[in-house]
């Protein structure tokens, strides 16, 4: 819920959007897929963009109740390959909504490359790659295969964005200052 929920917005409305969730007793599959869709348009509507977020969590659980019997382990099961191209096949669910749920929910060696990894790594220089697959290729590659420090070094990553990286950069209290090309240049 949380991947679907978050895009376009912060994570505090996301966080509100799943408490009325909760409060509602809406945090599993089997509940979202019955819940009448006006119903849940208004407990998501922190999140944002609430009647589109709506439908696309509605459709998703429904597919998940349809195709899985709302057993999210048996969906988890599948080779992660087969996975991750049946989550892309889902409308509304592009690569870093996929790769967030695998990563998070499904317990896969999945990187999400979202735009505060993008931001980062250009401006520490790290390296000259755009593409989403090239990037999360490189991460995966480089990364301990450990799902712990993928996930905690995710969540590292936005953190660091949200409070230094910003658009408009904290660059002097980063404690990535030392090794950051792009500080470096705005002296």
């Amino acid at each position: 819920m949380g991947a679907i929920l978050t895009q376009q917005t912060t994570w505090a409305n996301v966080t509100k959007a799943i408490a009325n969730l909760k409060e509602c007793k809406l945090l599993d599959v089997r509940s979202l897929a019955r819940m009448e869709l006006p119903q849940l348009e208004e407990a998501i509507r922190p999140a944002g963009y609430f009647r589109q977020k709506a439908r696309r969590l509605k459709w998703v659980c429904d597919y998940f109740v349809k195709n899985y019997g709302g057993d999210l382990n048996k969906l988890f099961s599948m080779p992660l390959p087969e996975l991750r191209k049946e989550l892309l096949g889902l409308p509304g669910l592009g690569t870093e909504t996929v790769d967030s749920i695998l990563l998070y929910a499904g317990g896969k060696l999945v990187f999400p490359i979202d735009a505060y990894t993008k931001r980062i790594v250009h401006r520490l220089g790290t390296t000259n790659l755009d593409r989403y697959e090239d990037l999360r290729e490189c991460f995966e590659r480089n990364l301990p295969r450990d799902l712990g420090v993928w996930q905690e070094f995710h969540a590292l990553i936005v953190q660091l964005a949200k409070s230094f990286c910003k658009v408009k950069p904290a660059c002097q209290a980063c404690p990535l200052i030392e090794g950051c090309g792009f500080a470096k240049s705005e002296e």
